[in-house]
């Protein structure tokens, strides 16, 4: 009792916050970015796989134009069969696949950090489901693009640009908050990001624009990017976080 009146918190009785702390950094961490981490380490683990076994497990499972559209114009044509829903699949199945320790490590570390950043402001969930969607938007673009091309295709570029994408369609619709992305030091500014993604996919626009042949996808690049921007700027929910208003 307090001044005439009843304590409502006696002692010996815990606050909530005290009962239930918030999460540490290490742990908030893990909580939002562990999906992400899991995936960059699938990666890894099927690129280590390719360089032990050899390309004969993973053939398959690159994707090839000329045998999606086969596989199309069989289904068009009612002469459907297992192995087509196979070659379809591969519109997935490419982006966990890569060409050389390179390829992978940079394309893990831009993953991280745009993945990073959808899986704090929309969630886990929405962050893999982009990468699905937009893996495989980047993949049919490459095959309209390509498509008596029997030249195999694989790499995570294409869902990497559709991060890109995807962020920027937030940034239009959104005022962001300025992310945090482990290990950066400071605060980007969202402008800045958005900046860095459009630079990139205007690479990719006018490499296609030249007709430059330097074996790059660059047709997957643009149809991972404009899939991204298209899903988070019509159907993508509002960002988690701070001062976060629409545009």
């Amino acid at each position: 009792m307090k001044g005439g009146e009843w304590d409502s918190n006696p002692a010996g009785k815990l606050h909530d916050s005290a009962v239930n702390p918030p999460p540490s950094g290490a742990r908030r961490l893990i909580q939002t970015q562990g999906p992400l981490v899991g995936l960059i380490g699938v990666m890894f683990l099927i690129f280590f796989a390719q360089a032990a076994l050899g390309p004969a497990w993973y053939q398959g499972l690159m994707a090839v134009p000329v045998r999606i559209v086969e596989s199309w114009q069989y289904l068009l044509g009612k002469n459907f069969a297992a192995v087509d829903w196979l070659q379809f699949g591969t519109l997935l199945s490419y982006a966990f696949l890569h060409g050389d320790i390179q390829h992978v490590t940079f394309n893990m570390l831009y993953f991280w950090i745009f993945g990073a950043l959808l899986a704090e402001l929309l969630g886990w969930r929405w962050m893999l489901f982009i990468f699905a969607v937009t893996a495989v938007g980047a993949g049919i673009t490459h095959v309209i693009m390509n498509r008596g091309d029997a030249v195999p295709m694989l790499g995570a570029s294409g869902a990497l640009m559709g991060f890109q994408g995807a962020y920027l369609g937030l940034a239009t619709r959104w005022t962001l908050p300025d992310p945090h992305v482990w290990p950066i030091a400071r605060p980007i500014p969202p402008s800045r990001l958005a900046l860095l993604a459009v630079i990139g996919v205007g690479f990719d626009y006018f490499a296609i624009m030249n007709q430059q042949d330097t074996g790059i996808a660059y047709g997957a690049h643009v149809g991972g990017f404009t899939t991204g921007l298209l899903l988070a700027a019509i159907a993508a929910p509002r960002p988690r976080g701070r001062g976060v208003v629409r545009r």
